[in-house]
C-alpha cells in the first residue's frame, strides 16, 4: 500500500473536520499530581514538561510549598488561568491551572488562607462544574477531608470533581 500524502487544502479540510468533530464531543482531561515542592527551577522545568506531555485541560497540583506571592512560580507556556491556595509560611499548597483550550468561565473561587484545599465553580463547555484541590495532611486526613467535606456541602452539587493527595 502507498503512503498518503495530503495537499494543503486537503489538510485544512481534515483540520476542519477534526474541529467539527471536537465540538459535537468536547472532552476535558484533568491529571493530579503531588510536587512535593516548587521552589526549584529545575524542578518546575521538569513538572512543566511532564505536565506538556500529558496534555490535560485541567491540572490540579498539590504541595506546591509556594507562598500567595509566587504565583509566577506557576506560569507556564499553555496555562492561561492559574488559582492557589498556600499559607504565607510556604507550607502545603495546592493550584489549579487551567488550560487555555479549556472553555472554563470562572464564576466562584474559595482558597483556604492555610493552603490545603481550593474550590473553583464555573462552566466547563457549557457544563456547571466544581473543581476541589485537596491536599490532606499525612496525619487525621479521614477526619481532615470529613471537616473539609462538611465545610463545602452547600458547595457540591452534581458535576462536582474532587481531586488531590487524600
Amino acid at each position: 500500500m502507498g503512503s498518503l500524502k495530503h495537499t494543503g487544502k486537503a489538510k485544512q479540510e481534515i483540520q476542519i473536520m477534526s474541529d467539527r468533530l471536537t465540538a459535537l464531543s468536547p472532552h476535558a482531561s484533568i491529571i493530579t499530581l503531588n510536587v512535593n515542592r516548587l521552589n526549584s527551577p529545575i524542578k518546575r522545568h521538569r513538572v512543566a514538561k511532564w505536565i506538556k506531555v500529558q496534555d490535560p485541560t485541567i491540572c490540579c497540583l498539590q504541595e506546591t510549598h509556594l507562598s500567595p506571592k509566587d504565583k509566577h512560580r506557576l506560569r507556564m507556556k499553555g496555562w492561561r488561568t492559574i488559582f492557589q491556595a498556600n499559607s504565607k509560611q510556604k507550607k502545603a499548597g495546592v493550584a489549579i491551572l487551567i488550560s487555555h483550550r479549556g472553555d472554563f468561565k470562572i464564576r466562584q473561587v474559595k482558597r483556604d488562607t492555610e493552603g490545603p484545599d481550593i474550590m473553583i465553580k464555573g462552566t466547563l463547555q457549557q457544563e456547571e462544574i466544581t473543581l476541589i484541590n485537596i491536599y490532606a495532611p499525612n496525619t487525621g486526613a479521614p477526619r481532615f477531608i470529613k471537616q473539609l467535606l462538611t465545610d463545602l456541602k452547600e458547595d457540591v452539587k452534581n458535576n462536582t470533581i474532587i481531586g488531590g493527595d487524600l
